[in-house]
């Protein structure tokens, strides 16, 4: 966990998975680098929250594989789910809903957020029924924030399609998605 400049009630809070998404990142608003996973991610996210100040918004910018033929570009999700937890077993098992869906806007992009990264076709054809990107981060970062009551946005550059050669794909395009994503940032957070 990486964070630079100081948590301010009255600006955003910029949260990447990794230091190759920041690469590009040009701001005076604090930036937390979380490392990947939704448990590197969900722990460093509520540490900083807990430290006090809360920020006025969390912004989530990431890579995300696409699920769908012509998915790419940058992405706001409308919601998020952990495709890696069985909500439906867990509920069946202890009458509790363990890790919902999460709603986080009207945008109709669908996040599927786990603890793998797609690589083959089966699992995208799997997942594509629910969902139209994938990521690593996504649904922990949003669940963290929305525990400690400060709003979020999830904005996801497609790197890779998430099927066979998305390892490739993603090493070769991460650095143009960060070009993306910083320049998201300085149009719509200047």
């Amino acid at each position: 966990m990486i964070l630079r400049g100081k948590i301010r009630s009255d600006a955003p809070l910029i949260v990447l998975a990794l230091e190759e998404e920041a690469a590009h990142l040009d701001t005076d608003l604090p930036v937390l680098v979380t490392g990947m996973g939704k448990v590197n991610a969900a722990v460093a996210l509520a540490a900083t929250l807990a430290g006090g100040v809360r920020p006025s918004l969390v912004v989530n910018l990431g890579t995300a594989g696409a699920l769908r033929p012509g998915w790419d570009g940058l992405h706001e999700i409308g919601s998020v789910f952990q495709h890696d937890l069985d909500t439906e077993l867990l509920r069946n098992l202890t009458g509790h809903v363990c890790g919902p869906p999460l709603t986080l806007g009207t945008q109709p992009a669908v996040l599927a957020t786990g603890d793998t990264f797609v690589a083959d076709d089966a699992t995208r054809a799997r997942l594509a029924q629910r969902a139209d990107l994938v990521d690593m981060e996504g649904y922990a970062i949003a669940s963290a924030a929305a525990q400690a009551g400060v709003p979020c946005r999830l904005i996801k550059r497609v790197s890779d399609e998430a099927g066979d050669g998305a390892f490739r794909s993603w090493q070769e395009s991460v650095d143009a998605c960060a070009r993306d994503l910083a320049t998201w940032l300085r149009s719509e957070l200047p």
